[in-house]
C-alpha cells in the first residue's frame, strides 16, 4: 500500500491525496502508480488531486536532493526525465476531468503538477511560486508551457525569471486558478465540481480535453478536422441522444457516460 498517497472513491470521483509536501523518490513513484491505477479504472469519471495540512505540494524535497547531489549529481538530476515527466504526462493524459484542490503552499514542480489538471480550486491566501530560478534551475514538469498557456508569455517570463511568491487571489486574476474559497472549503468545493463533472457526458468531456490539449498549437485546419471527427463520434453516443430528448421534453438529462 502507498505510504505517501491515498485514494478514496465516491460516486465516480477518485480523490487522490498527497500526504507530504515535498516530493521524494517514493512519493513521486507512488503518486504515479495511483494515477495510473485511476486511469485504468473504468468506474472513475472524475478525479480530485489535493494535499494535506498547510501545503499542496512544494516540489522537490530539497533535503533528499542535496544528499543526491553530494553523491552523484548526474543521477540526481535524471529524476526529471525518469520520474517527473511520466507523472505530468499521466496526470495530463487522464481521460476524465481532473480538479486540483490547492489547499496550501504550491511551488516549483508542485505548481507544474497543479497545472496538469483541468480546473483548480485554491484556498484563500495560499502562496504560489515558480521557485526554480531561486535555486539555480530552469523549470520542469512542463511549468513553462503551462504558464504560457494560462497567463501568456509576458506574465510567464515574469513569474519564472523573478520567482516571487504570489497569492491565490492573484493566481485567480491571472487565470491560473478558477475558484478561490476559504481554506476549510477547498476540498469540498473541488469534490462538488468533480461530482458535477462525473455526472456529465463522459465521452463529450473526454473529447473536449482532447481538443483543448492541441488547440493552441494545431493549425485551424487540423482543429476543424479533429472537431469534426470527435463530433461525429459523439453524435452516436447514448448521452447525446439522451440530452436531445431531455431538451425536447424540458427536463434535465440523465447521463450514463455512454
Amino acid at each position: 500500500m502507498p505510504e505517501t498517497v491515498t485514494r478514496e472513491d465516491a460516486g465516480g470521483v477518485a480523490t487522490i491525496t498527497m500526504l507530504r509536501p515535498g516530493l521524494t523518490h517514493q512519493s513521486r513513484r507512488e503518486l504515479l502508480d495511483v494515477v495510473r491505477e485511476v486511469a485504468a479504472d473504468g468506474s472513475v469519471r472524475a478525479v480530485v488531486l489535493t494535499g494535506t495540512g498547510r501545503a499542496f505540494c512544494v516540489g522537490q524535497d530539497l533535503g533528499q536532493h542535496v544528499e543526491a547531489l553530494r553523491g552523484d549529481a548526474a543521477t540526481s538530476l535524471s529524476v526529471v526525465e525518469e520520474e517527473y515527466n511520466p507523472l505530468v504526462l499521466a496526470l495530463a493524459g487522464l481521460r476524465v476531468p481532473v480538479v486540483v484542490a490547492v489547499n496550501g503552499a504550491c511551488a516549483g514542480a508542485g505548481l507544474g503538477i497543479a497545472l496538469a489538471g483541468d480546473l483548480r480550486v485554491a484556498a484563500a491566501g495560499a502562496k504560489f511560486t515558480t521557485a526554480f530560478a531561486g535555486i539555480g534551475l530552469s523549470s520542469d514538469s512542463a511549468l513553462a508551457s503551462r504558464l504560457v498557456h494560462c497567463v501568456g508569455g509576458s506574465r510567464a517570463a515574469e513569474l519564472l525569471l523573478l520567482p516571487e511568491p504570489f497569492l491565490a487571489e492573484s493566481a485567480a486574476a491571472w487565470g491560473l486558478v478558477h475558484r478561490v474559497v476559504p481554506p476549510e472549503q477547498v476540498l469540498a468545493e473541488a469534490q462538488a465540481l468533480a461530482a458535477r463533472l462525473a455526472a456529465g457526458p463522459t465521452a463529450a468531456l473526454r473529447a473536449i480535453k482532447t481538443v483543448l490539449a492541441t488547440a493552441a498549437t494545431d493549425s485551424l485546419e487540423d482543429t476543424l478536422a479533429l472537431e469534426a471527427r470527435l463530433q461525429t463520434d459523439l453524435g452516436r453516443t447514448a448521452d447525446h441522444r439522451e440530452a436531445v430528448e431531455a431538451f425536447l421534453e424540458k427536463r434535465a438529462p440523465r447521463f450514463t457516460g455512454h
